[in-house]
C-alpha cells in the first residue's frame, strides 16, 4: 500500500460506478416534498470521486461548474480524459483532502457531495472535511453524505475485521490484489465454519460473507480492506457535522422517508412518540436496522410557506420513463404497500405520452380530480421508484446536449470492446440510464438510425464477431451465427419493449 494513500487501498482501481444522489437535481424533489427551499446550484464539489463517472456525468449534463478530488492519480487521469472528451468545464485534482480543502482557487459551493468516503477515512481527514464544509458550503447550500451506519453493521462488522486482518498480515506480495482478496474470502469462510458461538449470536453472518463473495474484488478491496473503517451512529455523525453549521434535511432517497413503506402500525406509533425530537433518526435506524444512510444536510435550512412551496413545486417538470404497462402501483421497501389507483391512474393517463409536463399544468388538467399535494406526492413516489425523472429547464437542457452526446459517443464506442462505463447520460434529467454492454450496443445502433430490433441484433453480432466473441447463455458460449443471432434478437425485442422508452423519453442522443 502506497505511503501517500494514508491507509486507503490504492493498488487496485475503484469500480466505474455512478451514484445518482450526487446529482444536485435529485435533491429538488425530496426537499420540496419535505417543504425545504432548494438553492440554485452554480458551483458543486465531489470529494473522493473514485473513477469520476458521477463527477463527469453531472458536469456534462448540468449547468453547475464542478470541482473534485481523488487522491489516486490513476483515477484522476481517467476522469480528466473523460472530461476532455466531453468538453466539460470541471476541475479535477489528485490532491489528498488536506491539500484540496485548503486550495485558494476554490469558490463557494451550493452543493458538496461525499459518497461513502466518510466511513473509510481517518478522524484527521474528517476534521479537514468538516472544516471545509464550514468554510466553503454556501448558506442554504446542500451537503450530500452517505456512510455505513450502526446499528445495522453491528452483527456483520466482524467479517470486515477478519478480512482486513488477513489482508494486512497474510497477503502475499507475489499475488495480485484480486487473488489476495479471494484468499481472504476463502479464509474467512473457513474461520466462520468453526465459529459456532459467533454464528449463534449472529446467525446470518455466514450468509452475509457468501453474499459479499459475489462482488467484484475491486469493490471488496475498497469496501473492506482499508486501514480506516468506521460505521457510525446517526447521532455521532450529527455531532461531527455540528461545527459545519449544517442540519439534517431529509433522506436522499424519498422511499427512506416514506413511512407507509417503512413501519408497521406498532412501529409507526413508536416513531410518532419521537417525531421532531433528536431521537427520531436514531430510533428509525434501530427499527429498520439501517446499514447505510444517504442523506441531505443543509446549512441554514429554510422551510417555505404554502404559497412559496406551491410556486416552487408548480414550476417543476417531470417525464415518465417507464412504459405505462410496466408501472406497478406498489412499493416494496421494508414493507410492501399498494398505491392508490384513483390518484395515480389519472396522472399516468397524462404522463404516458413520455413528454415533459409541468406540475402547474398537471394541476390545471386534473382540477377537480386531484389537488396539488396529491399530484406532487404521486410524482415524488414515481420519481423515487425511477418511473419518472425530473426535467431541467429548457435552457439547461439545450446547454447540455452537445456534452451529453460526446459522453454517450465515448461510452458506446468503448462498449464495442467491453469498455468501463455502462451509463448513458440525459440532458433532460442531468442523470444517467444504466445499461449492460449489449444494451449499450443496441442503443448505439438505434441512435445511429437503425429502427428495427433485428437490425440491432445483426449490428451487435458483427461487433462481437470482429472481436472473436460470442453470446453467453446459462454460462455457456453460444456456438454459430444462428444461435447467437437468435439470442441477440430475443434481447433486442426486450430492449425495444423496455429500455427504449426511457432512451427516447430522456432524449438521450449519440
Amino acid at each position: 500500500m502506497s505511503t501517500w494513500s494514508h491507509g486507503y487501498v490504492s493498488d487496485i482501481g475503484y469500480t466505474y460506478g455512478y451514484y445518482p444522489e450526487l446529482n444536485p437535481l435529485r435533491a429538488i424533489v425530496p426537499m420540496l416534498q419535505e417543504g425545504f427551499a432548494v438553492p440554485t446550484i452554480k458551483n458543486a464539489c465531489e470529494l473522493g470521486f473514485g473513477q469520476g463517472v458521477s463527477l463527469n456525468a453531472h458536469a456534462a449534463a448540468g449547468t453547475a461548474r464542478w470541482y473534485g478530488t481523488d487522491f489516486n492519480p490513476a483515477h484522476a487521469a481517467f476522469a480528466r480524459d473523460v472530461a476532455q472528451q466531453c468538453g466539460s468545464q470541471v476541475l479535477i485534482a489528485d490532491d489528498d483532502f488536506a491539500t484540496f480543502c485548503n486550495r485558494d482557487d476554490l469558490p463557494e459551493f451550493e452543493f458538496i457531495g461525499l459518497h461513502g468516503i466518510w466511513s473509510w477515512i481517518s478522524d484527521e481527514n474528517r476534521r479537514v472535511i468538516v472544516d471545509f464544509i464550514r468554510r466553503k458550503l454556501a448558506v442554504g447550500g446542500i451537503l450530500y453524505i452517505s456512510y455505513n451506519t450502526l446499528p445495522g453493521w453491528s452483527a456483520h462488522a466482524p467479517i470486515r475485521h477478519l478480512l482486513a486482518m488477513h489482508d494486512n498480515r497474510m497477503a502475499s506480495a507475489a499475488n495480485s490484489r484480486v487473488q489476495n482478496v479471494k484468499n481472504a474470502l476463502d479464509f474467512g469462510s473457513r474461520v466462520l465454519e468453526h465459529s459456532h458461538g459467533l454464528k449463534q449470536n449472529a446467525p446470518n453472518i455466514a450468509e452475509r460473507l457468501s453474499e459479499i463473495s459475489k462482488h467484484d474484488p475491486s469493490y471488496l478491496a475498497h469496501e473492506y480492506l482499508n486501514r480506516d473503517w468506521h460505521p457510525m451512529y446517526y447521532a455521532d455523525l450529527e455531532q461531527w457535522l455540528e461545527p459545519a453549521k449544517v442540519g439534517f434535511a431529509c433522506s436522499a432517497s424519498y422511499l427512506d422517508d416514506f413511512p407507509l413503506c417503512l413501519f408497521n402500525p406498532d412501529q409507526q406509533k413508536l416513531m410518532d412518540e419521537v417525531a421532531g425530537t433528536p431521537l427520531e433518526q436514531t430510533v428509525k435506524d434501530f427499527i429498520l436496522n439501517k446499514q447505510f444512510r444517504r442523506d441531505f444536510w443543509v446549512k441554514g435550512a429554510r422551510k417555505l410557506n404554502s404559497i412559496q412551496l406551491s410556486q416552487q413545486r408548480g414550476k417543476q417538470r417531470f417525464v415518465l420513463t417507464t412504459p405505462r404497462d410496466k408501472i406497478t402501483l406498489s412499493i416494496s421497501n421494508y414493507i410492501s404497500i399498494n398505491l392508490m389507483p384513483e390518484v395515480f391512474e389519472p396522472l399516468l393517463d397524462i404522463l404516458q405520452d413520455h413528454q415533459p409536463h409541468r406540475v402547474s399544468d398537471l394541476c390545471d388538467k386534473l382540477q377537480g380530480k386531484l389537488n396539488e399535494v396529491q399530484i406532487f406526492s404521486a410524482l415524488t413516489l414515481l420519481h423515487a421508484k425511477n418511473d419518472a425523472a425530473l426535467v431541467q429547464d429548457e435552457a439547461s437542457v439545450e446547454s447540455a446536449r452537445a456534452r451529453c452526446r460526446a459522453f454517450n459517443r465515448m461510452v458506446t464506442e468503448s462498449a464495442r470492446h467491453n469498455g468501463e462505463i455502462y451509463y448513458l447520460i440525459s440532458p433532460l434529467s442531468g442523470s444517467t440510464l444504466n445499461m449492460g454492454r449489449i444494451d449499450l450496443l443496441f442503443a448505439a445502433a438505434y441512435l445511429q438510425g437503425q429502427q428495427q430490433p433485428a437490425q440491432w441484433a445483426e449490428s451487435v453480432w458483427r461487433i462481437l464477431q470482429s472481436y472473436g466473441q460470442a453470446m453467453l447463455k446459462d454460462g455457456e458460449a453460444l456456438q454459430g451465427e444462428e444461435a447467437n443471432l437468435a439470442e441477440l434478437n430475443r434481447l433486442a425485442e426486450e430492449f425495444a419493449a423496455n429500455r427504449l422508452t426511457a432512451l427516447k423519453a430522456l432524449q438521450i442522443e449519440n
